[in-house]
């Protein structure tokens, strides 16, 4: 094969995955309306593979099996456990970098970018509750709209872990270069492991209560407009269902319809409009339990050596392990968005290296004075 035939093969290897995992999001998801959209990408992704596939066949390239690689089939554990919006950060930066690749292909592969664009703001209102052309109008009348959400919550777990490791390790190594002995190293660093895990856990539960306020606040504000505006609300439902495709006379029924009942009104709008899940706006005490967990245990991690090796190399050790961990979460969080391994572990280790380096510089530089 030449170059122009591995490319397309990884062209169709990519869009098959993609579609791939679309089905299988699509089957994960329970809300209808996102799993129908879910879908569409799945039968977006299938065309463009066939593009390939015609190209390959033409040429007389034999087809690769049709099977989804361990990744997708991480990503798809992970929504089954967690929900689709978990996932959704990691999906969108595919879709980026699969335009970015057509665009750069160039010839018939130009089109696609476009499309592989169209699916990552599809993607992006599903996971960032970003206005559609109808909640824009809306949006553009009542102005305290604004958008909710919470996803990434895989990549907050996964960086909560690293802030841990990364600030604990520096901590020690620091109070290490400085001179000190095992016992203070051990309770240095369990100082620093249970500091930083509450102040990732204070700070973790006021912002999402601060942002559990804001959009309750939301939800009050239009189950007040239907109360008092029942007609506008009605005319905004039937603006959006417009746009989902229905006549303007059986957008205007359909509303009228769904405004007779409060409950279901307030739902509906809340969902159309300010695309948030009224039943799920975050809980502050889940995320504060969540970031005081992940940032213990990646703190623990550099401090956990000095417990069972009493030497001048354990802090060489517990750096050791550091990195090793460090070079795990990188390689993990590259392997969910689909870029080389070697470059997500290199770039986290080589980061963590500078700061641990630096903060031990200061240490030896302090303890020679003092």
């Amino acid at each position: 094969m030449d170059k122009r035939t591995d490319l397309w093969l990884q062209n169709l290897k990519d869009e098959r995955e993609g579609a791939a995992l679309y089905d299988g999001l699509a089957r994960v998801e329970k809300d209808p309306e996102r799993a129908s959209s879910f879908r569409e990408l799945a039968d977006g992704e299938r065309r463009h593979a066939e593009i390939w596939a015609r190209k390959l066949e033409k040429e007389g390239v034999a087809l690769p099996p049709d099977r989804p690689s361990s990744r997708i089939r991480a990503l798809l554990w992970l929504a089954r456990r967690l929900g689709t919006g978990a996932v959704l950060p990691l999906v969108m930066e595919t879709e980026t970098g699969d335009a970015d690749k057509y665009a750069a292909q160039g010839g018939d592969a130009a089109p696609l970018a476009d499309e592989e664009r169209a699916h990552h703001r599809a993607l992006s209102g599903m996971s960032m509750g970003q206005p559609t052309e109808a909640r824009a109008i809306i949006a553009q009348r009542e102005r305290w709209h604004r958008g909710g959400g919470r996803a990434g919550s895989i990549r907050a777990a996964i960086f909560g872990m690293n802030d841990g490791l990364l600030s604990n390790l520096s901590l020690v190594l620091g109070v290490a270069g400085a001179g000190a002995d095992p016992h203070q190293l051990i309770v240095t660093g369990m100082a620093g492991m249970m500091a930083g895990a509450f102040s990732m856990a204070v700070g973790e539960y006021t912002s999402v209560a601060s942002q559990r306020d804001l959009l309750t606040r939301q939800v009050e504000m239009e189950k007040r407009e239907i109360a008092e505006a029942p007609e506008e609300e009605a005319a905004e439902l039937a603006l959006i269902l417009r746009e989902r495709g229905l006549s303007t006379e059986k957008a205007s029924r359909t509303a009228a319809e769904i405004l007779k009942n409060p409950v279901t009104a307030l739902d509906t709008l809340v969902r159309e409009e300010l695309g948030l899940d009224p039943n799920d706006l975050g809980s502050p005490l889940a995320a504060a339990l969540s970031s005081f967990a992940m940032f213990a245990v990646g703190a623990a991690v550099p401090v956990l050596p000095f417990f069972f090796v009493h030497s001048t190399i354990t802090p060489a050790i517990s750096t050791g392990l550091a990195f090793l961990v460090l070079a795990a979460v990188g390689a993990t969080v590259a392997f969910l968005a689909g870029t080389p391994l070697w470059r997500g572990a290199g770039r986290t280790v080589g980061l963590a290296a500078v700061a641990a380096g630096v903060t031990y510089g200061i240490g030896r530089a302090f303890g020679a004075v003092l």
